[in-house]
């Protein structure tokens, strides 16, 4: 399937209301949504209590407009032909269009290929939104990260033998990850000197010479 079931629920929520299950909390707006429940917006501790052990991506806003991280996004799709930015030191991309007045004149190089926003560099979409509506339209994209990978894969002649190296590789690098982080918390205990250093021999005297 080229759009995952959970994409256009996901375009489609309003965030950053106030939770009201934690509205009296400190971080009681909902910006968060779990892929797994596909339900919904949420907030902080909503997902400490109901999505523990779920999929859930951060909601970020940039100028009222709706944002993901790169780093995120791109664990679950392919976010390829969508234009990113770097905001607040981070790579993001907007969810959907923004209503804005668009760029268009002698000027302008690239435009998104649905709306005919300017964008920055030589992407085909401005958004997610925009990608989405393209592939209904042209069927000439994906948002599938294993046709992407496969694709890559045989362009370079590698290809996986199976689906389960690759979920014993993650998990290998999970354990490594969790292997780590517990080193830097609970440093090792140095070892103990070696017997020989507790063992601390006296200076050794002479008997007096006889007169």
């Amino acid at each position: 399937m080229p759009v995952p079931p959970w994409l256009e629920q996901l375009l489609n929520t309003a965030f950053f209301s106030v939770c009201r299950t934690h509205a009296d909390a400190a971080r009681s707006e909902c910006n968060m949504y779990c892929l797994d429940c596909n339900d919904k917006s949420f907030c902080f501790y909503c997902r400490s209590s109901k999505h523990k052990d779920h999929q859930v991506i951060q909601i970020r806003r940039s100028s009222y407009h709706d944002v993901v991280r790169v780093s995120e996004i791109q664990k679950v799709l392919d976010i390829s032909g969508v234009q990113t930015y770097v905001i607040n030191s981070a790579r993001v991309l907007f969810l959907n269009e923004r209503p804005q007045p668009k760029t268009t004149g002698k000027g302008v190089s690239h435009i998104c290929e649905i709306c005919g926003r300017s964008l920055l560099d030589p992407f085909r979409f401005c958004s997610l939104g925009c990608k989405l509506v393209g592939i209904k339209r042209n069927g000439n994209a994906s948002f599938t990260l294993e046709a992407k990978n496969e694709e890559e894969m045989e362009r370079r002649g590698v290809i996986s033998t199976s689906r389960e190296r690759r979920i014993i590789s993650s998990s290998r690098e999970e354990e490594e990850l969790r292997e780590g982080s517990q080193q830097d918390i609970y440093p090792p205990t140095p070892p103990p000197p070696p017997s020989s250093a507790r063992r601390r021999k006296g200076i050794p005297h002479r008997a007096p010479f006889g007169s």
